[in-house]
């Protein structure tokens, strides 16, 4: 990816010194691009179907960036009187390009030239700017730091302190690099969220950037939420739609459900009738914007679905091509959680569907566990997902029941694999602790949804604690210090008077006050994006092995014995970080299953993914 190069929707407001917009133009599918001028001031060049503009050199500038993640940020060129708004941009690249042009004007500095009364704002001569160097960061930090004007808070000037300069900025190159310190005259990326993908998740990465339509697939904790997430912010936004099979999965991961998006319900219809449903208004518009189509727990998409999704898909968009010409990025793993269906023996799997071979262009398994380190238990958990328990799997197990998992007054979490087990628990063990009960409620920004966000997101609509309560993050808060999704407390007490705001003691031995998080989620109906502002904790003395998919759990107890599904006891046990956190009850071999349909697929796609690497070298 070129850091000084962005394709995206791009408005131009002229603006006078009053604040009026003189004149406004809109390209879509416009490039902007960065570079050097006669003078080597940067400069940025914007080409558009109908010509080009500038290049305008970037001097006095104010950048708007509160709506990066969301594809959109604006530059105001002071001296030229040019707003430039960016939208419809994958927000990596639109973040990195903004860091980039910030960092090189910053080097650059104050001293322009005598030419510059002579060729004014607008520039003769454009060339490619180089990438971010140690060199760059070097004259920032002699020209006195870099200067931002921050937007969102109330358009102050922010200056780092040039003494600071250069651990600050390293510090946050690095960051944006994930975690690798930077070398000279390579050019600075940025994977997020301070982690680096993998070779097997680069390559999928280079798949659905060069278009194809590609199948993530692999074991628990082998990252592919995370490379999801990452794919999602190199996507220009507006024509990306995000789904999943369920409500849970789709708000971990920002989207909606994959049956609120097509518009079929439950796709039990004919499929001339399910075309009817789709062609509705709003639903064929999204159709029809549609170019990148997610989908996260695939495997429980019935086949079914997913082929009258795909002749939907062709029909609404008048395009013959697989569905309708939508690039398809899925993920999910078959041997985890399968479809529901009412009836066994009528179970069809998505890579069974008539229309896959033809979806599909590429199906890419993940091997690199990044949540356990033991390898011992890595490949026990291999063993169980292939639904195979040789004595000495089944041995280490029986082990575990006598592990002392409980520290510092928190509790194991006990994984049940029926809700109803859950709730019970929870209600019971809150109940009994003495003490006052205070209680917390969610505060939504549109009632009418209420109900929809209950079904979808993690953060409950009332939320009832006391003293002794034993808790779970359901939103990473603080990485480096452990506080992530999953992470396991217990409530010491609370601040202030009144209701007071609870303080929470991790197993990480971080005691924290935790405050209220906004959490959003696709709205039901043609809704947009609905808002639930609450704690971002649940009750954690009980969880449903369903609801624990994609979280890692801290110290988890679970009674295997009323597994009623293939890969139920395999999701499971794969929540904990290490045999030392885990404890199982009541194990028999019986519980750990797998489709053999399912493992027969795995085993042909491990020989073509063999055979394309070897292909490929």
């Amino acid at each position: 990816m070129d850091d000084g190069f962005v394709k995206c929707e791009v408005t131009v407001e002229h603006v006078l010194p009053s604040g009026a917009t003189t004149k406004r133009e809109h390209f879509k599918g416009a490039h902007v691009e960065l570079g050097r001028n006669e003078l080597q001031d940067v400069v940025l060049k914007i080409s558009h179907e109908r010509g080009n503009l500038g290049p305008y050199t970037v001097r006095a500038h104010v950048v708007h960036k509160k709506f990066v993640s969301n594809g959109k940020a604006s530059i105001r060129l002071i001296p030229q009187g040019l707003q430039i708004m960016f939208s419809n941009c994958p927000p990596q690249q639109l973040a990195l390009f903004l860091r980039l042009m910030s960092m090189k004007v910053a080097a650059r500095g104050s001293k322009q030239g005598a030419k510059r009364r002579v060729i004014g704002d607008i520039s003769l001569q454009f060339d490619t700017i180089s990438p971010l160097s140690d060199n760059d960061v070097q004259k920032v930090q002699q020209n006195g730091g870099l200067k931002v004007r921050d937007t969102n808070k109330g358009g102050s000037l922010v200056t780092t302190p040039k003494r600071n300069m250069s651990t600050a900025v390293k510090r946050k190159l690095q960051e944006e690099n994930g975690g690798v310190a930077q070398q000279p005259r390579k050019k600075c990326s940025i994977s997020g969220g301070g982690a680096e993908l993998t070779e097997e998740q680069q390559t999928v990465l280079n798949s659905v950037r060069r278009g194809l339509n590609v199948f993530i697939t692999g074991g628990a904790g082998t990252g592919k939420s995370f490379l999801l997430r990452k794919m999602i912010n190199t996507l220009p936004p507006d024509v990306t739609f995000v789904t999943a099979s369920t409500g849970a999965a789709a708000c971990h991961i920002g989207g909606t459900t994959l049956h609120a998006f097509a518009g079929i319900g439950s796709g039990t219809k004919p499929l001339e009738q399910c075309k009817q449903l789709a062609a509705r208004r709003h639903y064929a518009a999204q159709w029809r914007k549609c170019s990148h189509l997610i989908i996260d727990e695939v495997s429980m998409v019935d086949a079914d679905f997913f082929d009258k999704m795909e002749s939907v898909a062709r029909a609404i968009r008048k395009n013959r091509q697989p569905f309708g010409g939508i690039q398809l990025i899925l993920c999910g793993d078959f041997l985890q959680l399968p479809p529901v269906t009412k009836d066994r023996s009528s179970r069809k799997y998505c890579f069974q569907a008539r229309c896959w071979r033809q979806c599909v262009d590429r199906s890419i398994e993940l091997t690199l566990v990044k949540r356990q380190n033991d390898p011992t238990f890595i490949e026990m958990l291999q063993q169980i997902r292939l639904g195979r328990c040789p004595p000495s799997v089944a041995s280490r197990l029986q082990q575990t029941a006598g592990n002392a998992i409980e520290k510092d007054g928190i509790q194991a979490t006990k994984l049940f694999t029926h809700t109803s087990d859950v709730e019970a628990t929870n209600t019971v063990k809150l109940s009994e602790l003495p003490g006052e009960q205070r209680d917390y409620e969610a505060s939504d920004n549109d009632t009418s949804n209420t109900q929809h966000i209950d079904s979808v997101c993690p953060a409950v609509s009332s939320l009832g604690l006391k003293v002794g309560a034993q808790v779970m993050l359901i939103r990473n808060l603080d990485v480096s210090h452990g506080l992530v999704n999953g992470a396991r407390g217990v409530v010491t007490g609370f601040s202030g008077s009144g209701k007071g705001l609870p303080v929470v003691r991790f197993l990480t031995g971080v005691q924290k006050m935790i405050g209220y998080e906004k959490f959003v989620v696709r709205g039901s109906g043609g809704v947009g994006n609905v808002v639930r502002r609450q704690l971002p904790l649940k009750l954690a003395w009980a969880m449903s092995v369903h609801k624990s998919q994609g979280t890692t759990l801290d110290c988890v107890e679970m009674s295997l014995s009323r597994v009623f599904e293939d890969g139920q006891a395999y999701v499971a046990l794969s929540r904990a970080r290490s045999l030392a956190t885990l404890r199982v009850l009541d194990f028999t071999n019986s519980c750990i299953r797998a489709d053999s349909t399912v493992v027969e697929y795995y085993m042909t796609l491990k020989k073509s993914q063999k055979n394309y690497i070897e292909c490929t070298m």
